[in-house]
């Protein structure tokens, strides 16, 4: 029997996670849009970057029902992050593939993430560890740059564009090293406690 006074656990299938997961499933199709385009700056490229916007919108979208709605799931705090590396990641890879970004950028951003992810993954049996305050600030970074350097804005506002992209990427990059230190050192500390 079940005491009143303990709120129900909400379903892992609720509309979050599900919009979560949409964002996961839906990223190949922007990888598609993204090299279908070439590096030509068409309608697919503007396509692709629209898509990365709404993508990337519905994760503060999803977050916000979860909240207000008290339907924070493990697995959503275990997904939400995990579709936001596997959506930027993407699309760094896709413009390395395009040569719009250098290789040691994707790099450094995938190996951080990919360390955190897995590193979530192992301590998941044990506690959830959710989303530091300076993770979220690099996610936001990283959204602005990429979405930034998917839009061919220098083809419509001219060269000196480029210089905008170089220094937000700059920022997210520095964002994403700062914070991967961050968590190790509060992972260390969790571990000696």
């Amino acid at each position: 029997m079940t005491d009143p006074q303990t709120p129900a656990r909400s379903s892992n299938w609720n509309a979050p996670n599900i919009i979560t997961a949409a964002r996961i499933v839906a990223t190949p199709f922007f990888v598609w849009m993204l090299l279908a385009d070439g590096g030509d700056m068409g309608a697919l490229r503007w396509a692709a970057a629209a898509f990365f916007v709404i993508a990337i919108a519905t994760d503060a979208w999803d977050g916000y029902l979860a909240r207000s709605r008290n339907l924070v799931t493990d697995l959503g705090k275990l997904l939400d992050p995990i579709a936001d590396k596997f959506l930027t990641g993407a699309a760094l890879v896709g413009l390395s593939i395009l040569a719009e970004l250098p290789w040691w950028v994707t790099i450094v951003v995938l190996v951080r993430e990919l360390g955190v992810t897995v590193h979530r993954l192992f301590e998941a049996r044990s506690i959830v560890v959710a989303a530091a305050w300076m993770g979220k600030l690099k996610t936001v970074a990283q959204s602005v740059a990429i979405t930034l350097a998917l839009l061919p804005l220098p083809q419509v506002l001219g060269e000196w564009f480029t210089v905008v992209n170089v220094v937000t990427m700059s920022i997210a990059v520095a964002l994403t090293i700062a914070s991967g230190i961050d968590y190790v050192i509060n992972a260390v500390r969790t571990a000696r406690r």
